[in-house]
């Protein structure tokens, strides 16, 4: 069985983590991005699909192709931020799954015919590797700002014109500064979110 997390380590997965909105001027090194990637990894996806692709945006050149697709209350605290990661799928996962997930043999043909179902599996557990990323950034010492509000087919024709890999949402990454932060918002009670059936 697993030990349980000690104060300390719950406090900054959940309990004092924050979005933050404004980043120290702190640089991401390559480092750091894979070991983010290879720690956000090992958590479950179905069929171990991974249709989850990340995609850190930090050069000036790629910024200014991110800009036009951010609405405007996203723009001067995404340009500012050390980097944005787009937290896209891989349409063609399934691909994949002959190596990923042996244990089904037909698993691959049974995404291929069903396009609609192969849709809703990519973007639902690439949901949940932009999730893991999150945790995975802060176990890491890194800070977040997950968002939405930007424009997914100007993302998706400037980064992916493949079409393959479609956009699902948006993290400014790096080391926060807290001047940046809205005052805490309140959180639903158990019995407003939660039934034990």
């Amino acid at each position: 069985m697993s030990a349980v997390l000690d104060d300390s380590a719950q406090k900054q997965l959940f309990l004092d983590a924050r979005t933050f909105n404004k980043f120290q001027p702190r640089a991401v090194d390559d480092a750091t991005l894979q070991a983010l990637v290879d720690l956000l990894k090992w958590a479950p996806t179905s069929m171990n699909s991974q249709p989850g692709r990340f995609v850190f945006v930090r050069s000036p050149e790629a910024k200014a192709l991110l800009r036009p697709a951010l609405m405007g209350g996203n723009v001067d605290k995404t340009m500012a931020a050390p980097l944005t990661v787009i937290v896209a799928y891989d349409t063609a996962f399934h691909e994949q799954l002959p190596t990923q997930f042996p244990a089904m043999p037909g698993a691959r043909d049974m995404f291929a015919a069903d396009a609609g179902f192969a849709q809703a599996t990519a973007f639902r557990n690439s949901s949940l590797q932009g999730a893991y990323l999150i945790m995975a950034a802060r176990a890491l010492g890194l800070d977040v700002g997950p968002m939405s509000g930007f424009d997914n087919a100007a993302i998706d024709k400037a980064f992916f014109p493949d079409g393959q890999w479609k956009s699902n949402f948006l993290i400014n990454l790096g080391y926060g500064d807290a001047s940046g932060n809205w005052p805490r918002g309140p959180r639903l009670p158990f019995e407003a979110v939660a039934r034990i059936a």
